[in-house]
């Protein structure tokens, strides 16, 4: 368990902590010479039979609060203090607000130097503490009189922090190992230690970890939690890391950094948020109001973007966007605070809801209703809710992330629940049964209403057919919906064009007995068709009208154009697809090898180089130095023949 102190300045934290623990937690000179807490100090208390509490000593001055809010992140228990003379103060108030803003909930009221007072003013101080509490979080706190100097009171105190500890339940070690940087110090013969309270997940020795911002991995040498030598450290812990690595300096891994594992992003420019506003604004929170932010061990000045409200009244709250100065790390249900522009005084504070915020129209209806579904603590509840509205598909990559979910974690989720997956260009996309299946509707209805208006012609590509339906889909969700529907039956692709099977479009007249005469004798060609010169010299034709009679078969679907003076029938077309798989599968770097495809084709240098530029065209392949990759398989690529 983690608590941390909170309290006006010279109500007594330190001195309270140092009877409690042992430790003075004013380790700098300056605070020895002043008497004062200017940062943070930290101290423990082993249980007989149980963990170690360990103890954050915050400063209490003003202007200090920065590194109080530094301290108080991730912590479980807070030990409130006021002095008996003064009661309640300025810094108390504050305090009180930040823990009630973050989120704590569980705490003790210790009413200090009882030894000064007449016996009924301790009660008073708690009384008054009290009425500020109200409200909050923490306003049914039990308190403790007591008095470091004389001892009075601190074993009362004492019996019942252990006796809070050893009920304590530990946070669960979930998600992606996640430590935010306190402090980061140098031992002779060991190298550079970094502390902090860890957020989430666990690490253990010879962990191979990372250092945000700066993507530094560094292994995981030492490791002390709760001020004790241990293998494996986890959430809800007070860990000292011991880190090495090549690019591991004091410089470098700083406060404000943050230590991770897995697939945690860098930290983000921006981030979206539900915002409370404290009772004791004295006006409105206006849009774009400039702030101090902070975020775990981390801050910088940003800027308030309002979504849902043109302002946000003292004590309302209000969706946001949190534009930053400099990239803070932040995840889904990180909670930060904001200070006014002086960094005098705080003016709310709220929870990361996500942290990929679209370019533009970020206060769009159907933006509001994604935060809205994020917002939910619950994964499950979240992605169900998110996979209702998302109609053009979830990106499942962003919700992983955002809401730091191992692989693992991420895999179980998904199993549990219902959804159609689709793996893109750029990741994997969700979609519900409902809008995959109103995806399919639209592409069928489009392509009926096409057929009706081009009765000779074969159908659009596939890039035409979605820009006719409206659909705006990730790239590559278009290919996948096509190839499941042609894989169904649904819809029939034919070179690069897309039909319904019962679209059957035909030559008539004149142009139909010409065509019964090419038609035989392109097929007789196989895999190298003539030219439109060749064609015209053995069917006694003029070249120009055999190339208009060819434009037309391109319609209707008979014949592909690959070339100025060339057209493939969808067969050959295929067969050289195909062929093209099966010479880049055997490359050693699966690569499709110019030479190696003409020698297998066995279609001639010139023809060769027209067939593959084509590929490249359609997307089929792309080059590579002097190779080509193959990007889809050859059925999404060019379809298949008539009558299929």
């Amino acid at each position: 368990m983690i608590i941390a102190t909170a309290g006006h300045v010279d109500h007594g934290k330190t001195l309270l902590v140092k009877a409690l623990t042992g430790t003075d937690t004013d380790r700098l000179p300056e605070e020895k010479k002043r008497g004062l807490t200017i940062d943070l100090g930290f101290a423990y208390l082993p249980l007989e039979d149980g963990p170690t509490i360990g103890f954050v000593d915050v400063p209490g001055h003003e202007r200090f609060i920065r590194n109080m809010l530094c301290g108080v992140s991730g912590i479980d228990f807070v030990l409130f203090i006021v002095a008996a003379d003064d009661g309640p103060m300025p810094q108390t108030e504050e305090h009180l607000q930040i823990l009630d803003l973050l989120g704590v909930t569980d705490g003790a009221l210790a009413i200090t130097k009882i030894d000064r007072v007449a016996p009924d003013r301790p009660f008073e101080a708690a009384e008054d503490f009290e009425v500020l509490a109200a409200g909050t979080g923490l306003e049914n706190i039990p308190f403790f009189p007591v008095s470091a100097m004389t001892g009075e009171g601190i074993d009362d105190l004492k019996a019942h922090l252990l006796e809070k500890a050893t009920g304590w339940r530990p946070r669960p070690a979930t998600g992606n190992f996640r430590l935010p940087v306190d402090r980061s110090f140098t031992i002779t013969g060991a190298g550079l230690v970094a502390t902090g309270t860890a957020f989430s997940g666990e690490c253990r020795l010879e962990d191979t970890l990372r250092v945000l911002p700066g993507d530094i991995e560094t292994r995981l040498r030492g490791l002390h939690a709760q001020n004790a030598e241990n293998e494996a450290g986890h959430a809800g812990q007070r860990l000292a890391l011991n880190l090495t690595g090549p690019d591991v300096s004091r410089e470098l891994i700083k406060r404000g950094c943050w230590v991770v594992s897995g697939d945690v992003p860098p930290p983000m420019p921006k981030f979206d948020a539900r915002l409370q506003v404290l009772t004791t604004e004295r006006r409105p929170l206006a849009h774009w109001t400039p702030v101090h932010v902070h975020l775990g061990a981390g801050e910088t000045t940003g800027r308030v973007a309002l979504l849902d409200a043109e302002r946000i009244e003292p004590g309302g709250d209000a969706l946001v966007q949190i534009v930053l100065d400099e990239p803070l790390g932040a995840l889904h249900g990180d909670r930060f605070i904001i200070r006014d522009q002086s960094a005098r005084r705080t003016i709310g504070g709220g929870s990361v809801i996500d942290i990929y915020p679209p370019r533009r129209g970020r206060a769009k209806p159907e933006r509001l209703a994604f935060l809205k579904a994020m917002a939910a603590p619950d994964h499950g509840e979240a992605l169900a809710g998110l996979l209702k509205i998302a109609d053009s598909g979830l990106p499942l990559g962003n919700f992983v992330t955002c809401r730091n979910l191992t692989t693992s974690e991420a895999g179980t989720l998904f199993g549990a629940t219902e959804f159609h997956r689709v793996q893109a260009e750029h990741g994997a996309f969700g979609f519900s049964k409902k809008s995959w299946d109103e995806l399919r509707r639209v592409i069928l209805e489009t392509l009926k209403d096409w057929h009706a208006k081009n009765p000779d012609h074969i159908g659009p590509n596939e890039d035409r057919l979605l820009a006719l339906s409206g659909l705006r889909l990730p790239k590559g969700v278009s290919a996948a919906l096509a190839a499941e529907m042609a894989s169904s039956g649904e819809i029939v692709r034919q070179g690069t064009a897309v039909r319904l099977p019962s679209h059957q479009p035909a030559f008539k007249g004149k142009d139909a007995a010409l065509w019964q005469r090419i038609e035989p004798y392109l097929e007789q060609q196989g895999l190298k068709p003539p030219s439109i010169h060749e064609v015209a010299a053995e069917m006694n034709l003029k070249a120009a009208d055999v190339e208009r009679l060819m434009v037309r078969a391109g319609r209707t679907g008979l014949v592909q154009r690959i070339s100025k003076t060339r057209f493939l029938t969808p067969v050959a077309l295929s067969d050289l697809a195909k062929l093209a798989e099966t010479v880049a599968a055997e490359h050693p770097e699966k690569a499709l090898d110019v030479k190696a495809f003409r020698d297998k084709s066995e279609i001639g240098r010139n023809m060769t180089i027209e067939v593959l530029e084509y590929f490249d065209k359609i997307k089929f392949t792309r080059r590579k130095g002097e190779a080509r990759e193959i990007l889809k398989p050859a059925d999404q690529a060019v379809g298949a023949g008539p009558g299929a």
